[in-house]
């Protein structure tokens, strides 16, 4: 569902370096009576109704003090965008999530509901400055962003390897704020179907935080790839 992440080659312009972008601007929004029907309904009877069993581990590993956090977990089933929420959600951590989503899914009533419960859209192929823009303020303001590096659903039980789209987005909102210390949250999702049926069963394991900060070292494309290594590794290293 979430966004595919390509080789993003962006330079964001800096403060006072602003030019007329063509692009609508971007923008999320968490919907004041929208989310508390939501994600409650999904929680306790739409998800408990359709899976045998939700099992999640390493809560405490979600940042308490406030400080951006992007999470990044592996995408298995459209289920996904709940289980997330389910783990992670307002009701568990106080904290809304945002999601970066493919334009694609942006349409008709499915669109209408993202666009309200924290989504905003970018288009993977060529993604308008105008949407990394709105990633990076995001961040900036703290907030809890939802990537997923895979890209694509897999079904295989694989961690598969990541589009260095995230690592770059979270760097270049650390270099903007150094202030705010930025954490990666890798979120391993497994099913033990590869098309989760009703009555299966799901394990959410949520995995030390990566700090961006120690990575920011000036180069870019040299900093992310390694950033998107250590990622892989985190994945894999929860991965069951």
């Amino acid at each position: 569902m979430l966004a595919q992440l390509s080789k993003w080659e962006f330079k964001l312009p800096v403060q006072g370096q602003e030019k007329a972008i063509a692009t609508p601007p971007t923008a999320s929004s968490i919907s004041p009576w929208l989310t508390p029907l939501v994600y409650p309904f999904a929680r306790h009877l739409l998800l408990p109704s359709y899976f045998r069993s939700i099992e999640v581990q390493g809560r405490e590993h979600f940042p308490t003090d406030g400080s951006p956090v992007i999470l990044a977990p592996t995408h298995r089933s459209r289920w996904d965008c709940l289980m997330v929420p389910y783990a992670l959600g307002n009701d568990i951590t106080g904290r809304h999530l945002r999601f970066m989503v493919s334009a694609n899914e942006m349409r008709g009533i499915q669109g209408w509901f993202i666009r309200r419960l924290g989504g905003f859209a970018i288009n993977p192929q060529q993604p308008a400055i105008s949407s990394l823009r709105h990633g990076l303020e995001l961040l900036a303001h703290r907030e809890a962003l939802v990537i997923f590096p895979e890209g694509n659903i897999y079904r295989d039980h694989q961690v598969h390897p990541l589009k260095p789209g995230l690592a770059r987005l979270a760097l270049q909102a650390q270099t903007n704020s150094p202030q705010n210390p930025i954490k990666i949250l890798p979120i391993n999702l497994t099913y033990d179907q590869p098309f989760p049926q009703k009555g299966c069963s799901v394990t959410i394991n949520i995995g030390a935080p990566l700090e961006v900060a120690p990575y920011a070292s000036g180069h870019l494309k040299t900093d992310a790839q390694q950033l998107t290594t250590d990622l892989f590794q985190a994945l894999s290293d929860i991965h069951f």
